[in-house]
């Protein structure tokens, strides 16, 4: 187990030190934590990319290999930004070469978000060794061990939304 400050505090530790089985269970989450931001963070830099400009395109080649048009108020709603924020998102996105403006299949007034290919892969190259080693982890759980991560899981979402009626 890591330790950390609280260690002297007892907030996470018994009184003999140690983790106790619930609290090991936290602990363990809040490192996978620091490691998830740390490689976002890692990520963002090596794409030269903010947050809101990866949440962007992951959004946009997701729809992309649903076959799913993009338009910019799609991003606004997603994000949660104005339309002249989501104005300069793109720009920034088209300047980088990560997304293209195309013209609507069937709304000549309005264009469509697309990825470029070259952004896949760099997307690909970045992060698909990574997701590679993470299917791997799941796709080694048992039926049971699986169904139980997926319920602790939506059991802990539903604690930090507050919602404690999902319970």
């Amino acid at each position: 187990m890591s330790s950390n400050s609280s260690a002297g505090s007892g907030y996470w530790y018994g009184p003999d030190g140690q983790l106790h089985h619930s609290a090991a269970v936290l602990q363990s989450l809040r490192d996978y934590r620091a490691a998830e931001v740390a490689t976002r963070r890692s990520t963002r830099d090596s794409m030269g990319m903010g947050e809101t400009d990866i949440l962007a395109l992951r959004y946009l080649l997701r729809a992309e290999a649903s076959h799913k048009t993009v338009v910019p108020k799609d991003l606004s709603s997603l994000l949660g930004i104005t339309s002249a924020s989501t104005t300069s998102l793109i720009d920034r996105l088209v300047a980088g070469g990560h997304v293209r403006r195309e013209p609507h299949p069937t709304d000549r007034r309005s264009l469509v978000i697309v990825p470029t290919a070259e952004s896949d892969g760099e997307v690909r190259a970045t992060l698909g060794a990574m997701h590679g080693r993470m299917m791997a982890v799941a796709e080694g759980l048992t039926e049971e061990e699986a169904r139980i991560v997926v319920l602790f899981l939506q059991r802990m979402r539903h604690a930090i939304e507050d919602q404690p009626d999902q319970l």
